[in-house]
Protein backbone atom coordinates (compact mmCIF):
# COMPACT_ATOMS: atom_id res chain seq x y z
CA UNK A 1 0.00 0.00 0.00
CA UNK A 2 1.81 3.46 -1.59
CA UNK A 3 1.82 6.86 0.15
CA UNK A 4 0.36 9.73 -1.92
CA UNK A 5 3.14 12.26 -1.85
CA UNK A 6 2.77 16.27 -2.80
CA UNK A 7 0.21 15.34 -5.84
CA UNK A 8 -2.43 14.72 -3.51
CA UNK A 9 -5.32 16.63 -3.16
CA UNK A 10 -5.35 19.99 -0.66
CA UNK A 11 -8.83 19.55 0.71
CA UNK A 12 -10.95 16.42 1.28
CA UNK A 13 -14.31 16.18 3.21
CA UNK A 14 -13.28 13.53 5.45
CA UNK A 15 -9.48 13.72 7.28
CA UNK A 16 -9.02 10.31 9.21
CA UNK A 17 -5.62 10.23 11.58
CA UNK A 18 -4.27 6.72 12.36
CA UNK A 19 -4.65 3.65 10.26
CA UNK A 20 -6.49 1.30 12.70
CA UNK A 21 -9.52 -0.78 12.87
CA UNK A 22 -11.44 2.45 13.67
CA UNK A 23 -10.59 4.92 11.04
CA UNK A 24 -10.54 1.72 8.80
CA UNK A 25 -14.54 0.90 9.22
CA UNK A 26 -15.50 4.45 9.47
CA UNK A 27 -13.71 5.38 5.80
CA UNK A 28 -15.38 2.21 4.44
CA UNK A 29 -18.53 3.25 5.77
CA UNK A 30 -18.77 6.43 4.86
CA UNK A 31 -17.88 5.44 1.12
CA UNK A 32 -20.36 3.00 1.31
CA UNK A 33 -23.09 5.78 2.39
CA UNK A 34 -21.67 8.02 0.29
CA UNK A 35 -19.06 7.10 -2.74
CA UNK A 36 -18.08 10.35 -4.14
CA UNK A 37 -16.89 11.66 -0.42
CA UNK A 38 -13.05 12.15 -0.52
CA UNK A 39 -11.09 10.78 1.95
CA UNK A 40 -7.47 11.15 3.42
CA UNK A 41 -5.73 8.83 5.69
CA UNK A 42 -3.06 9.67 8.00
CA UNK A 43 -0.47 7.43 9.99
CA UNK A 44 2.87 8.31 12.05
CA UNK A 45 3.87 4.86 10.81
CA UNK A 46 5.04 3.10 7.43
CA UNK A 47 2.33 0.66 7.76
CA UNK A 48 -1.58 0.43 8.75
CA UNK A 49 -2.68 -1.38 12.14
CA UNK A 50 1.06 -1.62 13.69
CA UNK A 51 -0.60 -0.36 16.94
CA UNK A 52 -3.20 -1.26 19.05
CA UNK A 53 -4.82 -3.09 16.23
CA UNK A 54 -2.02 -5.69 15.65
CA UNK A 55 -2.41 -8.75 16.36
CA UNK A 56 0.56 -9.27 19.20
CA UNK A 57 -0.69 -6.00 20.62
CA UNK A 58 -4.45 -6.44 21.04
CA UNK A 59 -5.26 -7.30 24.50
CA UNK A 60 -8.28 -9.16 23.45
CA UNK A 61 -9.62 -10.89 20.02
CA UNK A 62 -13.51 -11.07 19.35
CA UNK A 63 -14.97 -9.90 22.63
CA UNK A 64 -18.69 -10.82 22.68
CA UNK A 65 -18.77 -10.96 26.45
CA UNK A 66 -19.72 -15.20 26.03
CA UNK A 67 -16.30 -15.50 28.72
CA UNK A 68 -15.16 -12.39 29.90
CA UNK A 69 -16.45 -12.24 33.62
CA UNK A 70 -16.26 -8.58 34.02
CA UNK A 71 -18.68 -7.81 31.99
CA UNK A 72 -21.27 -9.14 34.32
CA UNK A 73 -20.50 -7.84 38.13
CA UNK A 74 -22.27 -9.53 40.77
CA UNK A 75 -24.99 -6.87 42.51
CA UNK A 76 -25.08 -6.89 46.39
CA UNK A 77 -28.09 -8.73 46.75
CA UNK A 78 -25.82 -11.21 45.20
CA UNK A 79 -28.08 -10.91 41.48
CA UNK A 80 -25.82 -10.77 38.60
CA UNK A 81 -25.94 -7.66 36.09
CA UNK A 82 -26.07 -9.30 32.49
CA UNK A 83 -27.15 -5.74 30.79
CA UNK A 84 -23.49 -4.71 29.75
CA UNK A 85 -22.59 -8.72 28.31
CA UNK A 86 -25.68 -7.84 26.17
CA UNK A 87 -24.87 -4.43 25.01
CA UNK A 88 -21.29 -5.93 23.80
CA UNK A 89 -22.78 -9.21 22.44
CA UNK A 90 -25.24 -6.88 20.05
CA UNK A 91 -22.67 -5.28 19.04
CA UNK A 92 -20.32 -7.87 18.26
CA UNK A 93 -23.26 -8.99 16.05
CA UNK A 94 -23.13 -5.89 14.53
CA UNK A 95 -19.43 -6.39 13.55
CA UNK A 96 -19.75 -9.30 11.84
CA UNK A 97 -23.02 -8.31 10.20
CA UNK A 98 -20.67 -6.03 8.30
CA UNK A 99 -17.75 -8.17 8.00
CA UNK A 100 -20.26 -10.47 5.87
CA UNK A 101 -21.19 -7.53 4.01
CA UNK A 102 -17.73 -6.23 2.86
CA UNK A 103 -17.12 -9.79 2.45
CA UNK A 104 -19.91 -10.48 -0.12
CA UNK A 105 -20.08 -7.41 -2.22
CA UNK A 106 -16.30 -7.57 -2.77
CA UNK A 107 -16.15 -11.12 -3.09
CA UNK A 108 -13.04 -11.03 -0.50
CA UNK A 109 -11.64 -14.77 0.04
CA UNK A 110 -9.48 -16.40 2.51
CA UNK A 111 -11.59 -14.67 5.59
CA UNK A 112 -10.58 -16.95 7.53
CA UNK A 113 -7.15 -14.63 7.71
CA UNK A 114 -8.83 -12.48 9.81
CA UNK A 115 -11.82 -14.48 11.70
CA UNK A 116 -11.80 -18.36 12.80
CA UNK A 117 -14.18 -20.25 14.88
CA UNK A 118 -13.04 -20.53 18.34
CA UNK A 119 -14.82 -21.74 21.17
CA UNK A 120 -14.80 -19.54 24.38
CA UNK A 121 -14.95 -20.73 28.16
CA UNK A 122 -14.95 -19.23 31.71
CA UNK A 123 -13.36 -21.18 34.12
CA UNK A 124 -13.05 -20.62 37.81
CA UNK A 125 -12.38 -22.61 41.01
CA UNK A 126 -13.66 -22.27 44.79
CA UNK A 127 -16.80 -22.53 45.90
CA UNK A 128 -17.72 -18.95 45.80
CA UNK A 129 -16.54 -18.38 41.81
CA UNK A 130 -18.79 -21.80 41.22
CA UNK A 131 -21.86 -20.28 42.22
CA UNK A 132 -21.29 -17.05 40.59
CA UNK A 133 -20.02 -18.73 37.33
CA UNK A 134 -23.76 -21.40 38.05
CA UNK A 135 -26.24 -17.56 38.78
CA UNK A 136 -24.30 -15.97 35.69
CA UNK A 137 -25.08 -18.75 33.34
CA UNK A 138 -28.59 -18.95 34.33
CA UNK A 139 -29.23 -15.10 33.89
CA UNK A 140 -27.34 -15.03 30.46
CA UNK A 141 -29.19 -18.51 28.70
CA UNK A 142 -32.38 -16.34 29.19
CA UNK A 143 -30.95 -13.91 26.60
CA UNK A 144 -30.73 -15.29 22.85
CA UNK A 145 -27.97 -13.78 22.21
CA UNK A 146 -26.34 -16.42 24.71
CA UNK A 147 -28.37 -19.76 23.81
CA UNK A 148 -26.98 -22.48 23.76
CA UNK A 149 -24.13 -21.86 26.75
CA UNK A 150 -23.29 -24.64 28.50
CA UNK A 151 -22.49 -24.66 32.71
CA UNK A 152 -20.29 -27.81 33.75
CA UNK A 153 -19.05 -29.45 37.25
CA UNK A 154 -18.08 -32.30 35.63
CA UNK A 155 -14.41 -32.85 35.41
CA UNK A 156 -14.06 -35.35 32.53
CA UNK A 157 -16.36 -32.96 30.26
CA UNK A 158 -14.01 -30.14 31.08
CA UNK A 159 -10.82 -32.09 30.16
CA UNK A 160 -12.38 -32.94 26.71
CA UNK A 161 -13.21 -29.08 26.35
CA UNK A 162 -9.69 -27.67 27.93
CA UNK A 163 -7.15 -30.24 28.45
CA UNK A 164 -4.20 -28.41 29.19
CA UNK A 165 -6.46 -26.49 32.22
CA UNK A 166 -7.47 -29.89 33.77
CA UNK A 167 -4.13 -31.93 33.81
CA UNK A 168 -2.81 -32.18 37.21
CA UNK A 169 -5.63 -30.12 38.80
CA UNK A 170 -5.94 -31.06 42.44
CA UNK A 171 -9.41 -33.23 42.60
CA UNK A 172 -10.76 -32.08 45.30
CA UNK A 173 -10.55 -28.37 44.06
CA UNK A 174 -14.27 -27.24 43.72
CA UNK A 175 -13.68 -26.61 39.56
CA UNK A 176 -16.90 -25.08 37.19
CA UNK A 177 -17.01 -23.64 33.81
CA UNK A 178 -18.84 -22.50 30.65
CA UNK A 179 -18.32 -22.95 27.34
CA UNK A 180 -19.89 -21.18 23.97
CA UNK A 181 -19.23 -22.75 20.95
CA UNK A 182 -19.72 -19.73 18.44
CA UNK A 183 -16.83 -17.93 19.52
CA UNK A 184 -14.50 -16.15 17.30
CA UNK A 185 -10.67 -15.01 17.13
CA UNK A 186 -10.21 -12.44 15.22
CA UNK A 187 -6.97 -10.96 14.18
CA UNK A 188 -7.90 -7.20 13.62
CA UNK A 189 -4.68 -6.26 12.17
CA UNK A 190 -5.30 -8.49 9.29
CA UNK A 191 -8.46 -7.09 9.14
CA UNK A 192 -7.68 -3.98 9.21
CA UNK A 193 -5.06 -3.82 6.54
CA UNK A 194 -7.60 -5.75 4.43
CA UNK A 195 -10.23 -2.88 4.73
CA UNK A 196 -7.28 -0.40 4.31
CA UNK A 197 -6.74 -2.05 0.57
CA UNK A 198 -10.23 -1.89 -0.35
CA UNK A 199 -10.79 1.58 0.60
CA UNK A 200 -7.80 1.98 -1.59
CA UNK A 201 -9.36 0.93 -4.46
CA UNK A 202 -11.79 3.49 -4.40
CA UNK A 203 -11.70 7.06 -5.83
CA UNK A 204 -11.02 10.10 -3.68
CA UNK A 205 -9.04 8.44 -1.28
CA UNK A 206 -5.43 9.17 -0.09
CA UNK A 207 -3.27 7.88 2.07
CA UNK A 208 -0.22 9.87 4.13
CA UNK A 209 1.99 7.03 6.00
CA UNK A 210 5.03 7.50 7.86
CA UNK A 211 3.64 11.44 8.37
CA UNK A 212 2.74 12.51 11.73
CA UNK A 213 0.27 15.09 12.42
CA UNK A 214 1.29 17.68 14.11
CA UNK A 215 -1.52 20.45 14.18
CA UNK A 216 -5.34 20.73 14.10
CA UNK A 217 -7.03 24.24 14.04
CA UNK A 218 -10.75 25.14 13.19
CA UNK A 219 -11.01 27.32 10.40
CA UNK A 220 -13.24 30.61 10.31
CA UNK A 221 -15.90 28.49 8.36
CA UNK A 222 -15.82 25.50 10.81
CA UNK A 223 -13.60 23.36 8.41
CA UNK A 224 -10.09 21.80 9.94
CA UNK A 225 -6.85 22.81 8.44
CA UNK A 226 -4.51 20.08 9.77
CA UNK A 227 -0.60 19.93 9.27
CA UNK A 228 1.27 16.87 9.68
CA UNK A 229 5.04 16.23 8.75
CA UNK A 230 6.94 13.86 6.58
CA UNK A 231 9.07 12.01 9.13
CA UNK A 232 11.34 10.80 5.69
CA UNK A 233 11.55 13.95 3.93
CA UNK A 234 10.21 16.28 6.58
CA UNK A 235 8.41 17.89 4.16
CA UNK A 236 5.12 19.53 5.35
CA UNK A 237 1.40 18.93 4.08
CA UNK A 238 -1.74 21.00 5.13
CA UNK A 239 -4.94 19.58 4.45
CA UNK A 240 -8.27 21.19 5.14
CA UNK A 241 -11.61 19.04 5.89
CA UNK A 242 -15.03 19.30 6.74
CA UNK A 243 -14.78 16.45 9.31
CA UNK A 244 -11.96 15.03 11.18
CA UNK A 245 -11.60 11.80 12.86
CA UNK A 246 -8.77 11.15 15.15
CA UNK A 247 -8.31 7.55 15.40
CA UNK A 248 -4.79 7.43 16.86
CA UNK A 249 -5.36 4.76 20.12
CA UNK A 250 -3.17 6.14 22.43
CA UNK A 251 -2.02 8.79 20.27
CA UNK A 252 -5.52 10.56 20.15
CA UNK A 253 -5.45 11.92 23.33
CA UNK A 254 -2.77 14.49 22.62
CA UNK A 255 -4.21 15.55 19.24
CA UNK A 256 -7.40 16.46 20.90
CA UNK A 257 -6.33 18.47 23.12
CA UNK A 258 -4.41 20.48 20.64
CA UNK A 259 -7.84 20.66 18.57
CA UNK A 260 -9.03 22.69 21.47
CA UNK A 261 -12.67 22.03 21.77
CA UNK A 262 -14.49 22.67 24.66
CA UNK A 263 -15.75 19.09 24.83
CA UNK A 264 -12.21 17.67 24.71
CA UNK A 265 -11.25 20.15 27.92
CA UNK A 266 -10.63 18.28 31.41
CA UNK A 267 -9.90 14.84 29.47
CA UNK A 268 -6.47 13.25 30.41
CA UNK A 269 -4.80 9.28 30.01
CA UNK A 270 -3.07 6.79 31.73
CA UNK A 271 -1.11 5.10 30.33
CA UNK A 272 -0.69 0.80 30.95
CA UNK A 273 2.04 -1.74 29.24
CA UNK A 274 0.61 -4.80 28.54
CA UNK A 275 3.20 -8.11 28.09
CA UNK A 276 1.99 -11.81 27.75
CA UNK A 277 3.31 -15.74 28.00
CA UNK A 278 3.63 -16.46 24.47
CA UNK A 279 3.90 -20.44 24.42
CA UNK A 280 6.91 -21.92 22.15
CA UNK A 281 6.41 -25.53 22.52
CA UNK A 282 3.92 -26.36 19.26
CA UNK A 283 2.97 -29.65 21.49
CA UNK A 284 1.64 -27.65 24.21
CA UNK A 285 -0.17 -25.27 21.32
CA UNK A 286 -1.79 -28.22 19.56
CA UNK A 287 -3.65 -29.24 22.70
CA UNK A 288 -5.53 -25.99 23.49
CA UNK A 289 -8.16 -25.06 21.49
CA UNK A 290 -9.93 -22.72 22.95
CA UNK A 291 -10.37 -19.75 25.05
CA UNK A 292 -10.51 -19.56 28.46
CA UNK A 293 -11.06 -16.60 31.00
CA UNK A 294 -11.03 -16.27 34.44
CA UNK A 295 -12.09 -14.02 37.19
CA UNK A 296 -9.77 -11.14 38.41
CA UNK A 297 -8.41 -11.51 41.29
CA UNK A 298 -10.15 -9.29 44.18
CA UNK A 299 -9.23 -5.96 44.22
CA UNK A 300 -7.77 -6.11 41.02
CA UNK A 301 -8.72 -3.72 38.18
CA UNK A 302 -10.55 -5.39 34.96
CA UNK A 303 -7.68 -5.16 32.54
CA UNK A 304 -6.07 -7.85 34.49
CA UNK A 305 -8.94 -10.82 33.70
CA UNK A 306 -6.23 -13.42 32.66
CA UNK A 307 -6.76 -15.63 29.44
CA UNK A 308 -5.54 -18.54 27.85
CA UNK A 309 -5.76 -17.63 24.34
CA UNK A 310 -5.94 -19.06 21.50
CA UNK A 311 -5.42 -17.29 18.51
CA UNK A 312 -4.82 -17.59 14.83
CA UNK A 313 -2.24 -15.01 13.02
CA UNK A 314 -1.06 -15.44 9.82
CA UNK A 315 -2.98 -18.84 9.25
CA UNK A 316 -0.65 -20.67 12.50
CA UNK A 317 -2.52 -21.10 15.69
CA UNK A 318 -0.38 -19.10 18.85
CA UNK A 319 -1.73 -19.75 22.13
CA UNK A 320 -0.76 -16.57 25.19
CA UNK A 321 -1.76 -16.33 28.78
CA UNK A 322 -1.48 -13.40 30.28
CA UNK A 323 -1.91 -10.01 30.33
CA UNK A 324 0.62 -8.92 32.90
CA UNK A 325 0.39 -5.02 32.96
CA UNK A 326 3.71 -2.77 33.07
CA UNK A 327 4.06 0.81 33.16
CA UNK A 328 5.16 3.09 30.81
CA UNK A 329 4.76 7.22 30.21
CA UNK A 330 4.55 5.93 26.31
CA UNK A 331 0.70 6.56 24.63
CA UNK A 332 2.49 4.07 22.15
CA UNK A 333 3.93 1.41 21.61
CA UNK A 334 6.49 3.31 19.53
CA UNK A 335 5.60 6.40 21.59
CA UNK A 336 7.90 8.63 23.17
CA UNK A 337 8.47 8.51 26.86
CA UNK A 338 7.32 12.29 27.15
CA UNK A 339 3.67 11.48 26.11
CA UNK A 340 2.10 11.10 29.21
CA UNK A 341 3.49 14.31 31.47
CA UNK A 342 3.24 16.80 27.81
CA UNK A 343 -0.50 15.74 27.72
CA UNK A 344 -0.77 17.34 31.40
CA UNK A 345 -2.82 20.92 31.18
CA UNK A 346 -4.42 23.06 33.46
CA UNK A 347 -7.27 22.10 32.13
CA UNK A 348 -6.88 17.93 33.13
CA UNK A 349 -4.48 18.48 35.62
CA UNK A 350 -7.40 18.44 38.87
CA UNK A 351 -9.49 15.68 37.23
CA UNK A 352 -5.82 13.77 37.07
CA UNK A 353 -4.86 14.33 40.27
CA UNK A 354 -8.69 13.06 41.40
CA UNK A 355 -8.69 10.36 39.71
CA UNK A 356 -4.95 8.63 40.73
CA UNK A 357 -6.01 9.80 44.16
CA UNK A 358 -8.79 7.71 43.82
CA UNK A 359 -7.43 4.34 42.23
CA UNK A 360 -4.23 3.70 44.99
CA UNK A 361 -5.94 0.01 44.41
CA UNK A 362 -4.34 0.17 40.56
CA UNK A 363 -1.22 1.94 41.42
CA UNK A 364 -0.70 -0.77 43.93
CA UNK A 365 -1.49 -3.19 41.42
CA UNK A 366 0.89 -1.87 38.43
CA UNK A 367 3.51 -1.71 40.94
CA UNK A 368 3.02 -5.56 41.70
CA UNK A 369 3.08 -6.02 37.91
CA UNK A 370 6.29 -4.68 37.21
CA UNK A 371 8.36 -6.00 40.08
CA UNK A 372 6.87 -9.32 39.14
CA UNK A 373 9.90 -12.25 38.72
CA UNK A 374 10.22 -15.17 35.65
CA UNK A 375 8.55 -17.22 39.18
CA UNK A 376 5.91 -14.94 39.42
CA UNK A 377 4.46 -14.87 36.31
CA UNK A 378 4.94 -18.87 35.87
CA UNK A 379 3.37 -19.26 39.06
CA UNK A 380 0.18 -17.30 37.87
CA UNK A 381 0.08 -19.21 34.82
CA UNK A 382 0.32 -22.37 36.74
CA UNK A 383 -3.11 -21.77 37.97
CA UNK A 384 -4.57 -22.21 34.81
CA UNK A 385 -2.04 -24.80 34.02
CA UNK A 386 -0.73 -26.82 36.61
CA UNK A 387 1.92 -28.33 34.63
CA UNK A 388 3.16 -25.42 32.79
CA UNK A 389 6.94 -25.81 32.72
CA UNK A 390 8.79 -22.52 32.13
CA UNK A 391 10.81 -23.52 29.14
CA UNK A 392 7.58 -23.69 26.92
CA UNK A 393 6.70 -19.52 27.35
CA UNK A 394 8.63 -16.63 26.40
CA UNK A 395 7.53 -13.21 27.73
CA UNK A 396 6.26 -10.69 24.92
CA UNK A 397 5.53 -7.36 25.08
CA UNK A 398 2.28 -6.33 24.08
CA UNK A 399 0.79 -2.57 22.93
CA UNK A 400 -0.03 0.29 24.98
CA UNK A 401 -3.47 1.03 26.48
CA UNK A 402 -4.53 4.53 27.81
CA UNK A 403 -7.25 4.55 30.26
CA UNK A 404 -9.52 7.70 30.19
CA UNK A 405 -9.63 10.12 33.03
CA UNK A 406 -12.15 12.61 32.94
CA UNK A 407 -14.18 15.33 34.61
CA UNK A 408 -16.97 14.43 36.90
CA UNK A 409 -18.88 17.13 38.39
CA UNK A 410 -19.89 14.86 41.36
CA UNK A 411 -16.48 13.41 42.37
CA UNK A 412 -13.89 15.63 40.69
CA UNK A 413 -11.99 13.09 38.32
CA UNK A 414 -13.15 9.26 37.12
CA UNK A 415 -10.70 6.41 35.66
CA UNK A 416 -12.72 4.91 33.05
CA UNK A 417 -11.65 1.35 31.46
CA UNK A 418 -14.09 1.53 28.61
CA UNK A 419 -13.85 3.60 25.43
CA UNK A 420 -15.54 7.23 24.77
CA UNK A 421 -16.02 9.51 21.39
CA UNK A 422 -15.79 12.56 22.30
CA UNK A 423 -17.14 15.19 19.59
CA UNK A 424 -17.29 18.23 18.90
CA UNK A 425 -21.01 20.12 19.65
CA UNK A 426 -20.80 21.17 15.50
CA UNK A 427 -19.64 17.33 14.88
CA UNK A 428 -16.97 18.68 12.95
CA UNK A 429 -14.34 16.45 14.67
CA UNK A 430 -14.24 13.26 17.01
CA UNK A 431 -11.91 11.24 18.95
CA UNK A 432 -11.65 8.27 19.95
CA UNK A 433 -10.51 7.56 23.57
CA UNK A 434 -9.83 4.37 25.37
CA UNK A 435 -9.29 0.38 25.44
CA UNK A 436 -11.67 -2.47 25.75
CA UNK A 437 -13.47 -4.00 24.23
CA UNK A 438 -12.53 -1.49 21.75
CA UNK A 439 -11.89 -3.11 18.04
CA UNK A 440 -14.19 -6.12 18.58
CA UNK A 441 -17.04 -3.45 18.84
CA UNK A 442 -15.72 -0.82 16.20
CA UNK A 443 -18.45 -1.15 13.69
CA UNK A 444 -21.34 0.02 16.49
CA UNK A 445 -18.82 2.72 17.59
CA UNK A 446 -18.71 3.96 14.81
CA UNK A 447 -22.64 3.88 13.52
CA UNK A 448 -23.00 6.01 16.17
CA UNK A 449 -20.22 8.34 14.97
CA UNK A 450 -22.05 8.62 11.97
CA UNK A 451 -25.62 9.38 13.51
CA UNK A 452 -23.78 12.29 15.90
CA UNK A 453 -21.39 13.73 13.65
CA UNK A 454 -23.17 13.52 10.12
CA UNK A 455 -26.75 13.75 11.69
CA UNK A 456 -28.79 15.30 8.70
CA UNK A 457 -27.49 12.96 5.95
CA UNK A 458 -27.52 9.89 8.87
CA UNK A 459 -31.80 10.82 8.89
CA UNK A 460 -31.75 10.35 5.05
CA UNK A 461 -34.02 7.64 3.65
CA UNK A 462 -30.86 7.08 1.55
CA UNK A 463 -28.32 6.40 4.44
CA UNK A 464 -31.08 4.46 6.95
CA UNK A 465 -31.41 2.10 4.04
CA UNK A 466 -27.97 1.76 3.35
CA UNK A 467 -27.15 1.22 7.22
CA UNK A 468 -29.37 -1.27 7.04
CA UNK A 469 -28.47 -3.27 4.00
CA UNK A 470 -24.61 -3.38 5.49
CA UNK A 471 -25.67 -4.31 9.26
CA UNK A 472 -29.39 -5.82 9.28
CA UNK A 473 -29.82 -5.24 12.82
CA UNK A 474 -29.38 -1.61 12.74
CA UNK A 475 -32.15 -0.15 14.81
CA UNK A 476 -33.27 -3.32 16.24
CA UNK A 477 -33.03 -4.70 19.71
CA UNK A 478 -31.37 -7.74 19.14
CA UNK A 479 -31.84 -9.21 22.79
CA UNK A 480 -35.94 -8.83 22.28
CA UNK A 481 -35.89 -11.19 18.44
CA UNK A 482 -34.47 -14.55 19.03
CA UNK A 483 -35.45 -15.49 15.19
CA UNK A 484 -33.88 -12.84 14.09
CA UNK A 485 -30.63 -13.71 16.23
CA UNK A 486 -30.62 -17.06 14.62
CA UNK A 487 -31.48 -15.96 11.07
CA UNK A 488 -28.45 -13.43 11.28
CA UNK A 489 -25.82 -15.57 12.98
CA UNK A 490 -26.68 -18.49 10.12
CA UNK A 491 -26.14 -16.38 7.55
CA UNK A 492 -22.80 -14.68 8.98
CA UNK A 493 -21.29 -17.62 10.27
CA UNK A 494 -21.67 -19.46 6.56
CA UNK A 495 -20.59 -16.25 4.76
CA UNK A 496 -17.30 -15.55 7.27
CA UNK A 497 -16.48 -19.87 7.38
CA UNK A 498 -17.16 -19.82 10.81
CA UNK A 499 -18.69 -23.59 10.70
CA UNK A 500 -15.60 -24.61 9.92
CA UNK A 501 -12.69 -25.45 12.13
CA UNK A 502 -9.46 -23.13 13.12
CA UNK A 503 -6.98 -23.60 10.36
CA UNK A 504 -4.59 -25.55 12.98
CA UNK A 505 -7.77 -28.14 13.24
CA UNK A 506 -8.08 -29.07 9.58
Amino acid sequence: MSTTDSTAPLTADVVLIGAGIMSATLGLMLKELQPDLTIAVFERLDVAAAESSDAWNNAGTGHSAFCELNYTPEQPDGSIDISKAIKIAEQFEQSKQFWAYLVEKYQVTGVTRFINHIPHLSFVWGDKNVEFLRKRHAALVQSPLFAGMQFSQDRAEMARWMPLVMDGREPQQPVAATRMDLGTDVNFGSLTRGMFTLLQEKPGVSFYFHHDVEGLKRREDGSWRVKARDLTTSEKVKIRAPFVFIGAGGGSLPLLIKSEIPEGQGFGGFPVSGQWLKCINPEVIARHHTKVYGKASVGSPPMSVPHLDTRVINGKQELLFGPYAGFSTKFLKQGSYLDLPLSVKLSNMRPMIIAGLKNMPLTKYLINQVRQSPEDRLAALREYLPEARGEDWQLETAGQRVQVIKKDAKEGGVLEFGTEVVAAADGSIAALLGASPGASTAVSIMVGLVQRCFAESARTPAWQAKMREMIPSFGKNLNDEPQLVAQLRAHTSAVLGLNENTPAQQ
